[in-house]
């Protein structure tokens, strides 16, 4: 069996992606009024999609960078980079419950989806070359 050695200062990668997580939790324990539309600008800089719940796919968007710095060198390969999606998708439905329980939020399966863009384009950008030759030097 191969034996890994996880220096104490790999695991402090994983916090970043942690604060965040708890942010997002944060927010979605909040009521649409408190929130007050945090993003409302994008809503006018693209009005034919006013559906889309931009505050979602920015969220999860930052959430993938974050997970994939916390996989390091590894989130360069496709099957971390499917894993971190699915990580983000199912923290989404996670969110959703959660929000269940708020008054005056309900869950929606439309966030989810906009959950799960974000993360799909976060991690499409590391395919980017430019990108992906940054996210090697600063990953190390």
């Amino acid at each position: 069996m191969k034996q890994t050695n996880h220096s104490p200062r790999s695991w402090w990668r994983w916090l970043p992606a942690l604060l965040w997580m708890g942010v997002i939790f944060w927010l979605s324990s909040r009521t649409g009024d408190q929130l007050g539309g945090i993003m409302p600008w994008f809503q006018k800089l693209l009005p034919f999609m006013q559906s889309f719940d931009w505050g979602h796919f920015v969220a999860y968007f930052i959430l993938a960078f974050l997970l994939a710095y916390g996989f390091g060198a590894r989130a360069l390969r496709w099957r971390v980079r499917l894993l971190v999606v699915l990580l983000c998708v199912l923290y989404g439905v996670s969110d959703e419950y959660h929000q269940s329980f708020v008054d005056g939020r309900t869950p929606d399966a439309n966030d989810i989806r906009n959950d799960g863009i974000g993360a799909l384009l976060a991690m499409l950008a590391l395919s980017v070359p430019m990108i992906r030759r940054r996210w090697t030097r600063f990953g190390r």
